[in-house]
Formats: C-alpha cells, structure tokens, sequence
C-alpha cells in the first residue's frame, strides 16, 4: 500500500468507484458512520459522516507514544483544575481582554468561594496530535490541543474499523484488512460515565446531556448513550433552555430537571460564546456547577483546556510543578509539546510578535475557541498581529509552531462531492477517562484513538467544522 492506496487500486477507477458504493451503502445501512444534517426547509436528514475511503498509515511507534502519554495527560488535567492559584496566575491577562474566557472563570471563582457541592470529579478528554516531519526527519509527535469539553467522535470512530475492514476485503487487501485495529471509545467513555454515577449512589438519577438546539452530530452522542442504557443507566437530553425552565436544586444542592434527579451532567454544549444565547444561559451553567450532580467537565476542567493554560505549561519548570518527583512523565509529556509562546504586554510578547511578523508561515495563531476553524495561518497572521500589536487584545491569543506532516493520498468521500484522489493531513486524537473522588483517583485509562483526514489545502477545521473525514489508523 504505497501512500495509503494500492497502487493497483489507484489504476482502477471502476474499481474504486465500486468501493466508494460499497463502503457509503455499509455507512448508511449498517448504521456505521451516521449524522444528522439540517436542510433548508429546517427537516431533517439522515446520512453518513464523511470518512476517507482506505485507512493512513501511521508509525506505530509514535502511536503507542500518543496511547502511553494519555493518562499522564488526564492526570494534568485534573491536578490543573483544582489548583485554584496556577489557574489565576495562567489565566490572569487572558481574562482582562476574553469576555467569554471572563465568564468562565468567574463563575470558578464563585464556586471556590462558595465550595464546592461535589467531590466526584469526571473527567472525558481527547489529546490531539500531528506527526511532525519536516526536513526529513523521523516522525515526532506534537500535541495540538486538549479537548477536556465536549470531546467528540467517540461515538462515530467506534465504528470506522468495520467501514475499512470491509473496503479492503473487497479491494482484495485481506492482509492489511486485518491489521485494522479494534477501537470502542464509545464504550470507554460511557464507562467513565458510569463509574461516576455510581459513586453517585442513586440508581434512581439519570446522566443528563446537555445539548445544542440543533444537533448534527446527534449519533455520535447515540452511541455513547446506547452504551449507557445497556448497563441500565437511563439518559435524557436537556438543553440550557429546558434547564432554565425546569432545572431546580433541593436543599441538598441535588439538581433536579423535570422532576428527575440528575446524578452526571455531561456537557456535549457550552464550549462557545453562540452557546449561551443570554443571561439565563449563564445562569443556568451556574446552577448546575454549584449542584451536586457529577459535571463532565466541571468548571475547573473547562479552564484547563484553554490555549493559555496550554501555552503557559510549555513553560520551563511548570510540569514539575505537577510532576515534582516523577522527571520521566515530565519527559513523556514534554516530548510531546510543540514550541507555544505568549502575546501578553511586555518584552516577551514583543519579541513573539516580533518573531510571527517575520515568518508567519511558520506559526499558527490561536484564540481561546474550541470548535474547529479558529485558529489563524499564514498572511492572515500578519492582518491580525498588525492591527493589535499594541493592544492588550494580542493577550487573548497565543502563538504556536506549525507543525508540519508529511502528505499522504487518499479518497475523502463525503455528500455530494466529487471522488477524487487528494493529498491529506491526518491528526490523531487519544481519548481518556478518569474519575477521581476526593483525592481519590478510581478510574485513569486510554479509552480510544480518532484519526481525522483533511486535503492538505485546508489550514484548520474539524469534521464538525466540513473540513475533515473520520479515516483508520493503519499501522506500519
């Protein structure tokens, strides 16, 4: 397989057009990759998810790299949301200039005062990646970011193995068909879920999601759902409105949405400024971090998700302060850091400017947005950096080395569009659940692995965002 294709495929069209037809009939009647789509007269429709027609090679040694640092990273996580200080001290310029930042952290501050209703923590994250190759060297892998709110495709990438096992078996490649590897993060993360609301101790309570009013990928939360019901845990799904009208707390500071106890919130929304359409969106965020409902993540964990948090780690001797007397988890997570530098006021800032004015090809500036499609490249760095690098407003993003894959070619096969060979970047995701009660750490695993595909025209944007396509793994 030369590239992710066999090279005898890429001769064939017919060929590959009957393994389009095949792999997109699997996705929509076998119920491998679904989603729900809205179309203009506001109706819905169900149809696949895009994916790449054959899985990408990846080094197998820096995927087991990625898979054995995941838990180091859920236990940074955790240790950054309770330390109140660090948080403070990381987020401090970011706030005087990010309302939405702002919110957040105001509403953990509230809740430090008041002390918190729940000693139950959850924790569902995904580290993404990218293989840096440039000037021929070996493969390296650099973190992208961590998602520690509303993680997705857990539920989609589930299924992806089947769709690509059952491709190359019909493209003759059995060999490599069975090197496909078996991946279930639906499962993981619904047992992370689970161990919570267990602890929770009522098995009367439901696992509340919190969701958008119009969701497209409704099926990748199904599946994670459906993993919950077959463990006798019922599920219902609740958007900040509905929680607004009906959501109260009793005098335990128990969460109760129409009428039922709610034992886990778990917040698949409330990651973007859009996702709180007024005062009583933030209201609502509020009541339910000060109940005593298990939150996934809790306001704490939002926090230590920001890009700030993120660039302020890469900071000699901030690892250490986590990892005081373990210098070889400090060595695996750094190993995986790409160059992260600060626009805050004064020299070093200056210099970073600086630095992305003289060769913006070699950064990418971020905000602190999650979603996909935020992040800022090239010349356009140079707009942006130019019209505030004097203002405090250069203070709400931070600047990142580009990381820089090797191309591969694939097929991305997604609705409507024309089926054709594309040079692709792929981006690895490791999914981790924990589940910590007082200083107690129950539940630390690697629940699974995301491998994302975009055509390498495409600077930013995720699969929710229509730029990339689910896509396996194959390792070599």
């Amino acid at each position: 397989m030369a590239q992710g294709i066999p090279d005898e495929v890429l001769m064939n069209t017919a060929l590959i057009k009957d393994l389009a037809d095949v792999a997109k009939d699997a996705a929509l009647l076998h119920g491998v990759l679904m989603r729900a789509q809205e179309t203009p007269n506001s109706s819905e429709l169900v149809s696949y998810a895009p994916f790449t027609l054959f899985p990408t090679p990846v080094p197998k040694a820096v995927f087991l790299q990625a898979l054995a640092v995941q838990t180091h990273y859920n236990t940074l996580v955790d240790m950054i949301s309770q330390d109140a200080e660090f948080l403070q001290e990381a987020l401090a310029s970011t706030i005087e200039v990010d309302g939405f930042t702002a919110r957040l952290f105001r509403i953990h501050q509230q809740i430090l005062k008041e002390g918190r209703s729940q000693s139950i923590v959850l924790g569902l994250n995904r580290s993404d990646f990218m293989l840096d190759q440039k000037d021929g060297q070996a493969a390296s892998l650099k973190q992208i970011e961590i998602n520690t709110i509303a993680a997705s495709f857990g539920g989609l990438s589930s299924r992806t193995p089947d769709l690509h096992r059952l491709v190359l078996k019909v493209a003759g490649r059995l060999e490599e068909s069975q090197r496909i590897l078996d991946n279930n993060p639906a499962a993981g993360l619904a047992g992370g879920i689970a161990k919570a609301w267990e602890l929770y101790g009522s098995e009367r309570a439901v696992v509340m999601f919190l969701v958008e009013e119009n969701q497209r990928n409704i099926f990748d939360h199904r599946y994670v759902e459906n993993e919950l019901w077959k463990r006798n845990i019922r599920t219902i799904r609740r958007r900040f409105e509905d929680v607004s009208k009906t959501g109260n707390l009793d005098g335990n500071k128990r969460l109760f949405v129409d009428g039922q106890e709610v034992a886990v919130v778990y917040f698949r929304n409330g990651y973007m400024p859009q996702n709180y359409m007024s005062e009583q969106s933030w209201d609502t965020r509020l009541l339910m971090e000060r109940s005593q409902a298990v939150k996934c993540p809790d306001i704490g964990t939002h926090l230590a998700g920001t890009k700030k948090v993120q660039q302020v780690l890469a900071r000699p001797g901030v690892l250490e302060r986590f990892f005081p007397d373990q210098p070889q988890v400090v060595e695996q997570i750094r190993a995986t850091f790409a160059g992260l530098y600060t626009l805050d006021m004064g020299p070093e800032g200056d210099t970073t400017v600086k630095m992305a004015l003289s060769e913006p090809d070699k950064f990418v500036l971020k905000p602190q947005r999650e979603g996909g499609g935020n992040n800022i490249y090239g010349s356009e760095i140079c707009q942006v950096l130019e019209g505030m690098k004097d203002s405090t407003e250069r203070m709400a993003f931070i600047l990142m080395d580009k990381i820089h894959p090797r191309p591969v070619q694939n097929y991305l096969l997604r609705q409507d569009a024309p089926l054709k060979v594309s040079n692709c970047l792929s981006e690895l995701g490791v999914f981790g659940a924990y589940v910590r009660r007082g200083k107690d750490m129950v539940m630390n695993e690697c629940v699974g692995h995301l491998l994302r595909t975009k055509s390498s025209e495409h600077s930013d944007g995720g699969v929710a965002a229509g730029v990339a396509v689910l896509d396996n793994p194959l390792l070599i």
